[in-house]
């Protein structure tokens, strides 16, 4: 039996603003951080802090050992969201980021392993730029464990679909 499927028309589909319902929710691959990933980060960042490059203090730090950097995790898990493929079908119709808020609840070490939880929130249509609409997405990082590491909500400028009111 040979299955029919049309791989352009599957690649070609989008996701729009109209698309999108409140409290739809997916959740992304999951990723191990690695001391490769802390140092690069450092380098790239310049944030050197020893919490996260130096073991022997941050072994007299209440956390016990090095921590991944706060921005690390965020930018991992921007990463991992762009790998969803229900992300990718919103490519093309995300417009911009335009606000960011995180808050972190654990720390994240070397060899754990995370993943997001996404969800849509509220969708607002937008005055100011016809044709669009802001969607409030929110990120739960989450660990090996199951444990929150980090509540993140990000909004991005969406294109509508082409005559929608």
């Amino acid at each position: 039996m040979t299955l029919s499927f049309d791989l352009n028309e599957h690649l070609s589909r989008r996701l729009y603003f109209d698309d999108l319902e409140e409290g739809q929710s997916w959740t992304s691959p999951c990723r191990t951080v690695t001391e490769a990933d802390v140092v690069h980060f450092a380098g790239l960042s310049g944030d050197f802090n020893a919490l996260h490059t130096d073991a022997i203090f941050a072994a007299e730090h209440p956390f016990g050992q090095r921590a991944a950097h706060g921005m690390l995790t965020l930018s991992i898990a921007s990463g991992l969201t762009t790998r969803m493929p229900v992300y990718r079908l919103m490519d093309g119709a995300r417009f911009a980021l335009t606000e960011l808020r995180c808050r972190w609840r654990k720390p994240v070490f070397i060899g754990d392993t995370i993943h997001v939880e996404l969800r849509i929130g509220t969708k607002i249509e937008s005055q100011k730029r016809p044709g669009t609409g802001r969607v409030l997405m929110h990120r739960t990082i989450k660990n090996q464990h199951g444990d929150i590491v980090a509540e993140t909500e990000w909004t991005t400028l969406m294109k509508r679909k082409e005559g929608a009111a």
